[in-house]
């Protein structure tokens, strides 16, 4: 049994989220692997919710003992998480600072403009955009932006991108398989895989710790969506061992434990391949479900390639973990202009 009760936890979210069977998705890819939807991108009214929520669920109480009155955080343009960070900080009373990286080597002339960023402003939140490149790590500019609320008087409290390198960024998620093995206990069924996209890691870190309490940490199959994936391979094994201990897994996790597949996130983080564009308009029209160029279209992507290459035998139950992030279409508006 894992000690995640032990862990004060702030309600951001509805609770448990649904669980569906995509039929018309399995129908299409043959038919002998059922593929069914977590769906985290429906898990709250705060701004469109999405994983980060779960996230920042158990790290509001250690910012607000804190005594913190400004959360600072880190992402890019098109950040989801910058758009969480600046909800929550909405919601529990605090003020915000985003810094919003340069990412993604993206052109279209409103990207700076909608979809999250749009968000993120709306709800009040300091969003200043800097011209840096990609880096899943600690940034300069995040702990320029937090040096600058102290210099200003405030009390800042800093959230690094994705919540992943947070000492409780890999939580959350292992909330997640606590809540998929009660459903699968309510719904009769096992799943026999979980396919998730993974960047800064504490998403895919949590779930490999949580159902690796009952061995299927390695049935979690991660999607890098980075194109660093050695990067982004250590972080998630730092996460993993972090959280493992903190929850009293009781083990290490194994190497073979933390799969990631590295073959989707091309051309680059945040811009959508030919084959990308392919799995979102095919999610979007067999099950009306919307997915981003970012991260949830590369595992899509990633999930529709492993069915027809065979990857999971026949009759196999797979979870595809959605985890939100549609308002970032909005910033590739020309590359859908069509549909």
């Amino acid at each position: 049994m894992l000690r995640l009760d032990k862990f004060e936890r702030y309600p951001l979210t509805f609770g448990p989220t649904p669980i569906e069977f995509l039929p018309r998705m399995t129908e299409a890819l043959g038919g002998k692997v059922e593929i069914y939807a977590k769906r985290d991108d429906c898990n709250s009214g705060l701004a469109f919710g999405g994983n980060k929520l779960r996230k920042l669920e158990y790290i509001v109480p250690d910012a607000i003992a804190s005594n913190a009155d400004t959360l600072v955080s880190i992402g890019g343009v098109q950040s989801n998480h910058t758009r969480m960070v600046a909800a929550t900080a909405a919601k529990i009373g605090m003020k915000c600072v985003v810094v919003q990286e340069s990412w993604v080597p993206h052109e279209d002339a409103v990207y700076d403009r909608v979809g999250n960023i749009l968000l993120t402003r709306l709800m009040g939140a300091d969003s200043r955009i800097v011209e840096d490149g990609f880096d899943i790590g600690i940034r300069k500019s995040w702990e320029d932006a937090i040096q600058s609320v102290e210099d200003a008087g405030g009390k800042p409290y800093g959230i690094p991108a994705g919540a992943s390198v947070h000492k409780y960024g890999g939580l959350g998620y292992v909330g997640f398989a606590e809540e998929v093995r009660a459903q699968e206990a309510q719904m009769g069924i096992k799943f026999d895989y979980i396919i998730v996209c993974v960047v800064t890691g504490s998403t895919q870190g949590g779930m490999i710790v949580g159902f690796a309490a009952d061995g299927r940490g390695d049935k979690v199959i991660g999607i890098d969506a980075s194109g660093t994936p050695a990067q982004t391979r250590a972080q998630v094994r730092e996460i993993v061992d972090n959280t493992a201990e903190l929850v009293e897994l009781g083990r290490k996790v194994r190497d073979d434990e933390i799969v990631i597949l590295e073959d989707y996130a091309y051309p680059a983080y945040g811009v959508p391949s030919a084959e990308t564009s392919d799995a979102i308009r095919f999610a979007a029209r067999t099950e009306a479900m919307i997915t981003d160029p970012v991260y949830e279209g590369k595992s899509m992507q990633g999930m529709i390639d492993l069915v027809k290459k065979g990857y999971f035998p026949d009759g196999a139950k797979v979870l595809y973990a959605h985890l939100g992030g549609a308002p970032a279409l909005n910033g590739y508006s020309y590359t859908y202009r069509n549909g």
